[in-house]
């Protein structure tokens, strides 16, 4: 199987290396080179496409400031949307499988049960919106997977557990928002799971009846704030020297968090689907907390991850 991925440097295009790796022949777009993977040069990126033939595309680039998005709506939409509408062409032409992720952001983030993948899409702020274009467009190739997924973190990248952790380590207390509710979900398990889902659909790439969208998230359901507890709690338990310690990080409505972009009060993602049509085991997203953490506080990486300023 020839694999061609763009966004090889990100969280989850870092463990799709390692995944995909499993499958077949995989080639990491670059931002200059033969292979494009510039995602604001779509018609250099849609040529590498057709030169190289993929059996498959997996796209894990994307623009992710979520804030920043609300000051730069055109940039999120050439990113999310306006590419994404190159990729499906040129996987239209070459007959090629594409692999996008979407977000959580999509909807419209109220209420308390989880959202399973037929419900309107209704998204709140301009990066939300530049995804679901996103998802409109890569749909137009019939032989796709889009995963939604939501609050990614692993040791590789930026993200909440380094961020909290670097903050436990550095202030006598913390405030957290408590009012919002989600599953922490590892870039690796999302690797794994696009990996094994692939290589299920690759067996009979001509058959089209498991493309669609498909919820990505680790099983369980938390708040940020707990989430924030568990990890710092974790990295004690493992002698990173914290300041803060979980009774430390105090509760905060997401009103009184200053945020230039709305975030969903609910990122709860149904991920009946995925478990059905590819007999997937989802594990418990404190399993991917715990062993991140083990990962950062390493005394190797730790050390320098808690100098950064």
């Amino acid at each position: 199987m020839k694999i061609l991925l763009l966004g090889g440097n990100g969280q989850v295009g870092w463990q799709l290396r390692r995944s995909l790796a499993l499958l077949g022949d995989v080639t990491v777009a670059a931002r200059e080179g033969e292979i494009c993977g510039d995602l604001l040069q779509p018609e250099r990126v849609r040529e590498s496409i057709v030169a190289l033939k993929p059996d498959v595309v997996v796209n894990a680039a994307a623009y992710t400031a979520v804030d920043r998005a609300e000051d730069e709506p055109g940039l999120a939409f050439a990113i999310n949307g306006k590419a994404c509408e190159a990729l499906a062409a040129a996987t239209l032409e070459t007959g090629s499988w594409l692999v996008n992720y979407s977000s959580d952001y999509v909807y419209r983030g109220d209420g308390e049960r989880p959202w399973v993948e037929s419900d309107p899409c209704e998204p709140l702020g301009v990066y939300g919106k530049s995804k679901l274009a996103g998802d409109v467009a890569v749909a137009r190739n019939p032989r796709h997977l889009i995963f939604r997924t939501c609050w990614v973190f692993d040791s590789w990248g930026g993200n909440f557990v380094k961020s909290i952790l670097k903050a436990a380590a550095q202030r006598d207390e913390l405030k957290v928002v408590c009012d919002q509710w989600g599953a922490p979900t590892r870039a690796a398990l999302i690797a794994d799971v696009t990996a094994a889902a692939l290589r299920d659909v690759m067996r009979t790439p001509q058959d089209t009846s498991r493309a669609g969208i498909y919820h990505l998230a680790a099983a369980g359901e938390t708040h940020w704030n707990e989430y924030a507890r568990f990890a710092i709690h974790e990295a004690a338990q493992r002698g990173a020297p914290m300041r803060v310690t979980p009774d430390k990080v105090h509760a905060i409505a997401a009103a009184e968090y200053a945020a230039r972009a709305p975030r969903p009060a609910n990122s709860r993602l149904d991920t009946t689907r995925l478990r059905r049509e590819f007999g997937i085991t989802l594990p418990h997203w404190q399993a991917g907390v715990r062993a991140v953490v083990g990962e950062l506080t390493q005394p190797a990486l730790w050390t320098g991850a808690a100098k950064e300023k």
